[in-house]
């Protein structure tokens, strides 16, 4: 059986990073890790690390990507919680067989090697869920 084992991030969807970076990096003192462009998602992200986990700060680069769309209808704020867990495709099985409604049937692989996948909020009381896979 598969096993979620720890919050890999929680992802907060934003206009513009670097008015963002002001909160987050400067008055809360995170150390940005990396800057990276995701073409792939019509996105930049900007990461920080925290105790064993990250803030992504997720910023559109298209108006008619998902992300732009999001922040129009719901604005700024809360994007979604990444849950890793130790092996994707068992733990979409479980969820499915659980009637739980998923956004990818199978997993996505990322830019850097790892799958993940969506939960729909429907399902989880209003929240979008990433599942990932680091190993």
């Amino acid at each position: 059986m598969s096993r979620i084992t720890k919050i890999n991030h929680i992802a907060v969807a934003i206009n513009d990073i670097d008015s963002s970076l002001t909160f987050w990096r400067d008055a809360l003192g995170l150390e940005l890790a990396e800057l990276r462009d995701v073409p792939a998602e019509s996105a930049q992200i900007a990461f920080l690390p925290i105790g064993g986990t990250e803030v992504e700060l997720v910023q559109p680069t298209t108006d008619d990507s998902g992300l732009a769309k999001y922040i129009e209808k719901r604005g700024q704020g809360l994007h979604h919680l990444c849950l890793e867990t130790d092996d994707i495709e068992a733990m979409m099985a479980q969820l499915k067989e659980k009637g739980i409604q998923l956004i990818n049937e199978s997993p996505r692989m990322g830019a850097d090697g790892k799958k993940y996948a969506f939960i729909h909020p429907k399902s989880t009381g209003g929240v979008l869920i990433e599942l990932y896979q680091v190993e």
